[in-house]
């Protein structure tokens, strides 16, 4: 069943053309990723589809039996309804029906009642209760009393995407469902579940998102739209990564070819008499068009970023038995760190766990309770936050960061100019002349991100760094980001990035406990799993011997064995365990004091390897001499 056909749309802001005479058709049961730069017109294209912007040409045609549900950036709600008044604000006989439930429930009058009931049952709205309770649930909607206009901006954010599900689910017609970075605000146990729920629900999905693992898990389809086009793709995110190199090699033979044909052409213009027969003409007009493509820009800035960065000294960051509580609520408990450098450490952790309190106690903005901090003289920190780019509304992107520097500095004095280094971020030659106030809410996160790295700080923080930015620019920031040689603190719950960039993982437990861990963060993630696997293993047969054995005192004192005597074998097995622990603990400080001295990259990598296989080891001794011991 088609859904949606649109033909030739154009649509374009003032000079800005976003997209030109581009078609597509959305089938039922399509799961398709929208990719693009920020200011492309991907959320134009979305609000064209819903009807809040018209197009300049072309036809977009719906079909009259579906449904077009829209998660947007922008949630439009009502200050003094709370969550549950507000989730039931959806239009739908289900949602209907169960109104009329909860209302007859405080009536209590039998014909309210029976009706409700009826009505509960030819709507199907039991299960939908259920499901809209499931769903508040993983999203940690706990207090649907608590008004709209009290929750913070990710609380609305997740009660406005509950509310979608649960508006998805209730519909009785076929819906398209349109999401518009639907995991910015969600930890990373929400986008999971979210994850998990849109790959298995029976929906139609046009999506944007920065989320590559999300991406790949929900989506089969991928529409990139660049250069005012719309290309289409089928499979993973890694398929569309090669489909566009070869369409931008096969571009730029044809860009080649043309310019040979161009430089030919040109001079037969240039000998042509002004009397011009018909034939000539035709050429003429051939000559334009090659023209075109040949003068087509295709400049990527590829530059070999060899930062001259200001030097760091060997004490970078230390924090010694740092203590932090808002109240009865503890962060941070006796927690020690030494920061390397080019060490790239990313936090992890729950909402409201402490992680933006520690990035504002490093840098002085937050008071600690206890504890003490000690910073390199060298250090100069860059810090990328949530709140968002202070600018003068009409000033212009490339004077916004000149102010900083005409130039940014490289290795060995050489130098690229502030304009250079906005394209190198995908700020067009148009877009760095424009007003910061006409860019995109995308854009101006790309400029923000792009004001702190221009500043050349040695000791980078980023807190979300990935929210609102486009998949072109994160993959811009992870090539800087893996040649940058400074150290780096990220906060993020994008598992992809995370994976990309980091090597160490702090996260943040609950009740002020950090744990460190040395890996990436699906290498974290993985450890957690297992853990918790054990955890509940551990409790499911302590439950069953609980179960299966509940003697009496009298029988238990008759039915409990003796304890065994260890053979020869096993006594000698025990005295060695005891010899071993105590060397390889030695070797393990050992190796953590080197770890804190070392600033060449490949041996730290070598000490943490050597550092794992201890602890496994550890692990492994001290377990049998538990057994041995019982």
């Amino acid at each position: 069943m088609n859904y949606v056909s649109a033909e030739n749309l154009t649509k374009s802001y003032g000079l800005k053309v976003l997209f030109k005479d581009i078609s597509f058709n959305v089938n039922e049961g399509d799961k398709i990723a929208i990719v693009a730069k920020n200011g492309s017109g991907k959320s134009t294209l979305l609000k064209i589809l819903m009807g809040k912007e018209i197009a300049d040409s072309g036809n977009v045609v719906i079909n009259k039996d579906i449904q077009v549900v829209l998660f947007d950036q922008e949630i439009d709600f009502e200050g003094e309804l709370n969550v549950e008044e507000f989730m039931m604000t959806l239009d739908s006989a289900p949602i209907m029906a169960l109104k009329n439930y909860h209302h007859a429930l405080i009536s209590e009058k039998p014909d309210d009642m029976d009706k409700a009931l009826n009505e509960m049952e030819i709507h199907e709205a039991w299960d939908l209760e259920n499901e809209m309770s499931q769903i508040l649930t993983q999203l940690k909607i706990t207090d649907l009393q608590a008004k709209m206009k009290t929750l913070s901006g990710g609380q609305i954010k997740r009660v406005a995407l509950a509310k979608l599900l649960v508006e998805t689910r209730a519909q009785h017609r076929h819906t398209l469902l349109i999401m518009d970075e639907p995991t910015n605000h969600l930890d990373v146990d929400m986008v999971e579940w979210l994850e998990n729920y849109l790959s298995k629900a029976m929906v139609t999905l046009l999506l944007v998102t920065h989320d590559r693992y999300f991406l790949d898990a929900v989506c089969d389809i991928i529409w990139e739209m660049e250069d005012q086009n719309l290309y289409f793709h089928n499979g993973s995110y890694a398929t569309y990564l090669e489909n566009k190199i070869i369409r931008e090699d096969n571009l730029n033979a044809t860009i080649d070819k043309a310019q040979n044909l161009y430089r030919k052409e040109l001079e037969w213009m240039r000998r042509q008499p002004k009397a011009r027969t018909t034939k000539s003409k035709s050429r003429i007009g051939d000559f334009y068009e090659t023209e075109k493509v040949a003068k087509t820009d295709t400049r990527k800035e590829n530059l070999e970023l060899d930062f001259e960065m200001k030097r760091l000294g060997n004490k970078i960051l230390e924090l010694k038995n740092i203590n932090k509580s808002f109240g009865d609520k503890l962060l941070l408990k006796d927690f020690s760190y030494q920061f390397q450098r080019g060490e790239k450490v990313g936090i992890v952790g729950k909402n409201g766990a402490g992680k933006s309190t520690l990035l504002n106690i490093i840098q002085g903005f937050e008071p600690y309770d206890k504890g003490e901090i000690e910073t390199g003289e060298t250090i100069k920190f860059g810090y990328f936050s949530q709140k968002g780019l202070k600018y003068k509304e009409e000033e212009r992107v490339i004077d916004f960061i000149k102010e900083i520097g005409e130039n940014f500095p490289l290795a060995n004095g050489r130098t690229i100019s502030a304009s250079q280094f906005l394209r190198l971020f995908l700020f067009d030659d148009q877009t760095q002349y424009s007003p910061i106030s006409k860019l995109s809410g995308g854009e101006k996160r790309r400029l923000h991100l792009m004001y702190v790295l221009y500043q050349n700080p040695n000791f980078l923080i980023f807190d979300e760094p990935t929210n609102d930015l486009d998949l072109p620019t994160l993959t811009v920031l992870e090539n800087f980001l893996l040649q940058f040689q400074g150290s780096l603190i990220i906060v993020s719950h994008d598992r992809y990035f995370m994976d990309r960039i980091v090597d160490h993982v702090l996260a943040f437990e609950g009740d002020g406990i950090i744990k460190d861990f040395v890996g990436n963060f699906s290498e974290y993630r993985e450890k957690k799993s297992q853990e918790q696997s054990s955890k509940n293993q551990v409790e499911t047969n302590t439950k069953a011997v609980k179960a299966d054995t509940v003697p009496t005192p009298a029988v238990a004192a008759v039915s409990s064995p003796a304890k065994r005597k260890l053979s020869f074998k096993e006594q000698r097995e025990l005295e060695m365990i005891d010899k071993e622990i105590p060397l390889l603990e030695k070797k393990r400080s050992e190796i953590l004091e080197k770890l804190n001295n070392e600033s060449d990259y490949e041996k730290i990598s070598v000490f943490s390897a050597e550092l794992e296989k201890i602890a496994e080891k550890l692990e492994e001794l001290e377990l049998r001499w538990l057994e041995l011991q019982e």
